[in-house]
Protein backbone atom coordinates (compact mmCIF):
# COMPACT_ATOMS: atom_id res chain seq x y z
CA UNK A 1 0.00 0.00 0.00
CA UNK A 2 1.42 3.36 -0.93
CA UNK A 3 2.01 6.08 1.59
CA UNK A 4 -0.49 8.35 -0.19
CA UNK A 5 -3.51 6.19 0.61
CA UNK A 6 -2.49 4.93 4.02
CA UNK A 7 -3.41 7.09 7.04
CA UNK A 8 -0.57 7.68 9.43
CA UNK A 9 -0.82 6.09 12.86
CA UNK A 10 -1.68 8.83 15.30
CA UNK A 11 -1.81 8.07 19.00
CA UNK A 12 -4.64 9.68 20.92
CA UNK A 13 -5.53 9.66 24.57
CA UNK A 14 -7.97 7.17 26.00
CA UNK A 15 -11.54 8.33 25.75
CA UNK A 16 -10.94 10.82 22.93
CA UNK A 17 -12.72 10.57 19.60
CA UNK A 18 -10.63 11.55 16.60
CA UNK A 19 -11.74 12.76 13.23
CA UNK A 20 -9.15 12.48 10.48
CA UNK A 21 -9.30 14.83 7.53
CA UNK A 22 -7.80 13.56 4.28
CA UNK A 23 -4.68 15.10 2.82
CA UNK A 24 -5.44 18.29 0.94
CA UNK A 25 -4.54 18.32 -2.74
CA UNK A 26 -3.40 21.25 -4.79
CA UNK A 27 -0.84 24.01 -4.52
CA UNK A 28 -1.74 25.04 -0.97
CA UNK A 29 -1.59 21.59 0.47
CA UNK A 30 -0.19 21.58 3.95
CA UNK A 31 0.76 18.78 6.24
CA UNK A 32 -2.13 16.53 7.31
CA UNK A 33 -3.72 17.46 10.64
CA UNK A 34 -5.93 15.76 13.17
CA UNK A 35 -8.83 17.32 15.10
CA UNK A 36 -9.33 15.76 18.52
CA UNK A 37 -12.83 16.04 19.94
CA UNK A 38 -12.89 15.18 23.66
CA UNK A 39 -15.67 13.12 25.17
CA UNK A 40 -18.45 14.80 27.05
CA UNK A 41 -17.76 14.98 30.78
CA UNK A 42 -19.70 12.68 33.07
CA UNK A 43 -22.66 13.87 35.12
CA UNK A 44 -20.59 13.59 38.29
CA UNK A 45 -17.88 15.82 36.86
CA UNK A 46 -20.50 18.33 35.71
CA UNK A 47 -22.05 18.40 39.19
CA UNK A 48 -18.69 18.78 40.92
CA UNK A 49 -17.76 21.53 38.48
CA UNK A 50 -21.01 23.37 39.23
CA UNK A 51 -20.45 23.08 42.99
CA UNK A 52 -16.86 24.27 42.62
CA UNK A 53 -17.91 27.26 40.51
CA UNK A 54 -20.58 28.24 43.04
CA UNK A 55 -18.13 27.93 45.95
CA UNK A 56 -15.64 30.10 44.10
CA UNK A 57 -18.28 32.67 43.15
CA UNK A 58 -19.58 33.06 46.72
CA UNK A 59 -16.24 32.54 48.47
CA UNK A 60 -16.40 35.81 50.42
CA UNK A 61 -19.89 35.07 51.69
CA UNK A 62 -18.82 31.60 52.82
CA UNK A 63 -15.74 32.74 54.77
CA UNK A 64 -17.17 31.77 58.19
CA UNK A 65 -17.97 28.30 56.84
CA UNK A 66 -14.36 27.88 55.74
CA UNK A 67 -13.08 28.96 59.13
CA UNK A 68 -15.53 26.65 60.91
CA UNK A 69 -14.43 23.63 58.89
CA UNK A 70 -10.77 24.59 59.36
CA UNK A 71 -11.24 24.89 63.13
CA UNK A 72 -12.95 21.49 63.22
CA UNK A 73 -10.10 19.81 61.35
CA UNK A 74 -7.35 21.61 63.30
CA UNK A 75 -8.85 20.70 66.67
CA UNK A 76 -9.22 17.08 65.56
CA UNK A 77 -5.55 17.01 64.59
CA UNK A 78 -4.56 18.73 67.83
CA UNK A 79 -6.56 16.22 69.83
CA UNK A 80 -4.92 13.30 68.02
CA UNK A 81 -1.38 14.61 68.30
CA UNK A 82 -1.39 16.48 71.63
CA UNK A 83 -4.46 16.29 73.86
CA UNK A 84 -2.82 18.71 76.31
CA UNK A 85 -3.10 21.51 73.72
CA UNK A 86 -6.58 22.16 75.12
CA UNK A 87 -4.93 23.29 78.34
CA UNK A 88 -2.74 25.68 76.37
CA UNK A 89 -5.75 27.10 74.48
CA UNK A 90 -7.96 27.50 77.57
CA UNK A 91 -6.61 30.94 78.59
CA UNK A 92 -7.55 32.24 75.12
CA UNK A 93 -11.18 32.16 76.24
CA UNK A 94 -10.46 35.19 78.44
CA UNK A 95 -9.10 37.32 75.58
CA UNK A 96 -12.50 38.54 74.24
CA UNK A 97 -13.64 39.57 77.70
CA UNK A 98 -10.42 41.49 78.26
CA UNK A 99 -10.87 43.12 74.83
CA UNK A 100 -14.37 44.42 75.63
CA UNK A 101 -13.20 45.75 78.99
CA UNK A 102 -10.26 47.60 77.40
CA UNK A 103 -12.47 48.99 74.63
CA UNK A 104 -15.07 50.22 77.11
CA UNK A 105 -12.37 51.95 79.11
CA UNK A 106 -10.68 53.59 76.08
CA UNK A 107 -13.80 54.37 74.04
CA UNK A 108 -16.97 54.05 76.08
CA UNK A 109 -19.99 53.00 74.05
CA UNK A 110 -23.74 52.89 74.58
CA UNK A 111 -26.69 51.52 72.73
CA UNK A 112 -26.15 49.50 69.57
CA UNK A 113 -22.36 49.73 69.69
CA UNK A 114 -22.26 48.26 73.19
CA UNK A 115 -24.69 45.55 72.07
CA UNK A 116 -22.44 44.60 69.14
CA UNK A 117 -19.37 44.54 71.38
CA UNK A 118 -21.09 42.29 73.90
CA UNK A 119 -22.46 40.03 71.16
CA UNK A 120 -19.04 39.68 69.53
CA UNK A 121 -17.49 39.00 72.92
CA UNK A 122 -19.98 36.24 73.68
CA UNK A 123 -19.46 34.61 70.26
CA UNK A 124 -15.67 34.86 70.45
CA UNK A 125 -15.64 33.50 74.02
CA UNK A 126 -17.84 30.55 73.04
CA UNK A 127 -15.60 29.87 70.03
CA UNK A 128 -12.45 29.95 72.17
CA UNK A 129 -14.05 27.67 74.77
CA UNK A 130 -15.08 25.27 71.99
CA UNK A 131 -11.53 25.31 70.57
CA UNK A 132 -10.02 24.46 73.95
CA UNK A 133 -12.55 21.72 74.73
CA UNK A 134 -12.38 20.22 71.23
CA UNK A 135 -8.58 20.15 71.29
CA UNK A 136 -8.65 18.50 74.71
CA UNK A 137 -11.50 16.03 74.35
CA UNK A 138 -11.97 15.80 70.58
CA UNK A 139 -14.41 17.74 68.39
CA UNK A 140 -16.97 14.91 68.44
CA UNK A 141 -17.09 14.49 72.22
CA UNK A 142 -20.36 15.10 74.04
CA UNK A 143 -22.30 18.12 72.87
CA UNK A 144 -19.31 19.82 71.20
CA UNK A 145 -20.60 19.11 67.66
CA UNK A 146 -23.90 20.80 68.55
CA UNK A 147 -22.08 23.84 69.95
CA UNK A 148 -19.92 23.95 66.80
CA UNK A 149 -23.02 23.81 64.59
CA UNK A 150 -24.84 26.53 66.55
CA UNK A 151 -21.79 28.79 66.49
CA UNK A 152 -21.31 28.23 62.77
CA UNK A 153 -24.95 29.00 61.94
CA UNK A 154 -24.94 32.11 64.12
CA UNK A 155 -21.72 33.52 62.70
CA UNK A 156 -22.65 32.67 59.11
CA UNK A 157 -26.03 34.36 59.49
CA UNK A 158 -24.49 37.45 61.09
CA UNK A 159 -21.86 37.53 58.33
CA UNK A 160 -24.52 37.74 55.62
CA UNK A 161 -26.03 40.81 57.29
CA UNK A 162 -22.84 42.56 58.42
CA UNK A 163 -20.51 42.21 55.45
CA UNK A 164 -20.72 44.94 52.83
CA UNK A 165 -22.56 43.97 49.69
CA UNK A 166 -21.58 45.00 46.19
Amino acid sequence: MSSRTRTPAVKTGAGAHTVRLPRQRGRRSAQPFVIVVPERPSLTREALGFVGRMLWRFRVGLTPTGFAVLAFVVTALLHLTAWWSGLVLAPAALAPTLWVLVMQRRRPARGATLGWRIGLTVLATLAAVWLALAAGFGPLAGSLPLLWLLLWITVQTAWFFVRPSR
